[in-house]
């Protein structure tokens, strides 16, 4: 896309509150709710935008139909492909079922399989689903190159005028439900089609809010283009907060958020992952990973937003429950309660019996035990998963393992080989 194009484009108002009556029918007017436990717990009216609870558990939904319901009749017969890390395709889905027009959609074969099933659910025999690549660009590759082939219109996830403007009604009705004026609104971001759309409403009706930008820390495409101050193709990125991880972010987007955002922020994975148990266990809610940032972020924030009006974008709920495991063990990790160790283990009867009685703490408990004996060597390596009650009693721990000679290696800190084993 041309740069300079980029450069003008600013979703209108007008573009903004046509896309709210086109997608009006399908499109579900969510709850602005006050969180009474993070209101209580940061002393401010923190509400949540409550996106996950679209009819396709995302706010996905609003940028896809504005877009292919804009189509031309004879377009719209030719049929779309589109290209998603789960979300935009169940938005596309679902919008081809409705408007009863033919879909191609391309996702990563890394995306859960909830994503894969609901978006063939939503849209019916008028979808095909191709799982290609590792990552959203793979995917986003081989749809472009389809799309050439077949001659079918490509409904971008983020990059894209009636995407956009659909992403941004979401501002509109922020502002219609809110009873005062908002200072904060935090909206997680990965190709930049929410922030760039919501933005954009704000600055021009509500242009003293701040906008905080929130992406994953494993994939952070639009600081790194701010930082330089163009666009950023990142070599490598951190999939697990998959409905945010992007290698480049929309070359629309970065000229509108380059403008409207106050502030953009990374956050870690692991404390994405103990938002996400946080919301199921003190508010029976469920949210994806990119769907919990906007609120995790808000520990960085604790002292700027006392006494202020907050707004955070859940932004959706497709959350596979085989994930579960891995989320809390990204959890504990974060927060220094997992570590994983090489234990050296003296060939000889006895020794693990030493180990759990005189090196691990009351409260400490094995969670990972890997071992194979070998009899021509005095010590015998073990890769030891230990699980903590307090992030206090690692240097203890430590202390213990190297007084008695069990220490060997710390593998936290090895990421390779820490991936591996977990």
């Amino acid at each position: 896309m041309d740069t300079a194009l980029a450069q003008i484009y600013k979703p209108s108002i007008e573009a903004v509150k046509q896309a709210s009556e086109r997608i009006s029918k399908v499109v579900v007017y969510t709850p602005l709710a006050e969180s009474f436990t993070y209101s209580n717990r940061f002393g401010a009216n923190i509400m949540l935008k409550r996106e996950d609870l679209q009819q396709v558990r995302s706010y996905k939904i609003r940028g896809a139909y504005n877009k292919i319901s804009s189509l031309p009749k004879d377009q719209l017969e030719k049929g779309v492909i589109c290209a998603s890390a789960g979300n935009h395709a169940q938005g596309v889905a679902f919008a081809c079922n409705k408007l009863k027009a033919k879909g191609v959609i391309y996702m990563p074969s890394t995306t859960p399989s909830q994503k894969v099933a609901q978006t063939k659910m939503f849209g019916g025999e008028w979808v095909e689903v191709a799982l290609e690549g590792d990552t959203f660009d793979d995917s986003f590759k081989s749809a472009m190159i389809r799309a050439g082939e077949e001659d079918l219109v490509f409904i971008h996830p983020f990059d894209d005028e009636k995407v956009i403007e659909g992403q941004a009604t979401i501002g509109l009705e922020i502002l219609e439900q809110a009873r005062e004026p908002i200072d904060y609104v935090f909206a997680p971001l990965g190709g930049g089609g929410l922030l760039a759309g919501v933005s954009s409403v704000f600055k021009e009706l509500s242009p003293k809010t701040k906008i905080i930008g929130v992406e994953p820390k494993g994939a952070p495409s639009m600081s790194a283009s701010l930082k330089e101050g163009k666009l950023v193709e990142l070599e490598q990125i951190e999939r697990f907060v998959d409905g945010a991880a992007v290698q480049k972010v929309g070359s629309r987007n970065f000229e509108i958020c380059k403008q409207n955002l106050d502030q953009m922020v990374t956050i870690p994975e692991g404390k994405i992952c103990q938002t996400i148990l946080d919301l199921y266990n003190q508010d029976a809610i469920v949210v994806e990973p990119a769907g919990a940032m906007s609120i995790s972020v808000l520990d960085f924030f604790a002292e700027e937003i006392k006494g202020k009006n907050v707004v955070c974008i859940v932004s959706g709920s497709n959350n596979d429950i085989t994930r579960t495991a891995e989320i809390k063990e990204r959890a504990l990790l974060y927060a220094g309660l997992k570590h994983y160790f090489v234990v050296t283990f003296p060939q000889r009867a006895g020794a693990l019996r030493e180990f759990l009685d005189k090196v691990l703490g009351p409260t400490d408990d094995i969670t990972h035990f890997e071992y194979s004996k070998k009899h021509e060597r005095e010590n015998g390596p073990a890769v030891v998963g230990i699980e903590l009650k307090d992030k206090s009693d690692f240097e203890p721990l430590i202390n213990r393992m190297k007084e008695r000679n069990f220490y060997g290696r710390y593998l936290n800190d090895t990421p390779d080989l820490f991936q591996f084993i977990i």
